[in-house]
């Protein structure tokens, strides 16, 4: 099985919802199906159909946090260098197009977050950065068309 790069804080995150799930979320869905149960027929009791139907959810998902966390490997971000852009950089690129500055983080799969700009480097713009230095210049396949784009800066910071 191939191991998915995590930083240790994502991997954190992640083991930190997986004990919630575990440690509040079920034993209340529990709470749920045993007072739906009280109210009697289940046949016809939409308090209970919700509360089994979140039971599978909630399973489901601790499967998936589980799952992720074993193919997790993470990775140091102490030992890297910023000549280079590579999984954990910040980078800071700017569309010669546009003229725009955007910032991003390299992040893993089971971290990115667009919201935050913290993109994956399995993405179309992660893996065409990977191992590019400070002024290259790429045009970039996006699922919006082609972008040319040229890294203005590369450092490393510690992931929120």
């Amino acid at each position: 099985m191939a191991k998915i790069p995590i930083t240790e804080n994502g991997f954190q995150r992640l083991k930190k919802e997986l004990e919630h799930l575990k440690t509040v979320s079920i034993p209340e869905n529990i709470k749920d199906i045993e007072e739906a149960r009280a109210h009697g027929d289940l046949s016809e009791n939409a308090e209970y159909t919700a509360a089994k139907e979140r039971q599978a959810y909630l399973h489901g998902k601790i499967s998936e946090l589980e799952n992720n966390l074993a193919s997790s490997e993470v990775i140091d971000l102490s030992k890297l260098t910023d000549d280079r852009v590579v999984f954990g950089s910040t980078v800071i690129i700017e569309d010669i197009d546009s003229g725009t500055e955007t910032t991003y983080r390299l992040v893993g799969p089971l971290e990115s977050n667009v919201d935050k700009n913290q993109i994956s480097v399995t993405s179309p713009i992660g893996k065409a950065l990977i191992g590019k230095e400070v002024g290259d210049e790429i045009t970039v396949t996006t699922p919006g068309g082609f972008r040319k784009i040229e890294i203005v800066n590369i450092y490393i910071e510690g992931v929120e």
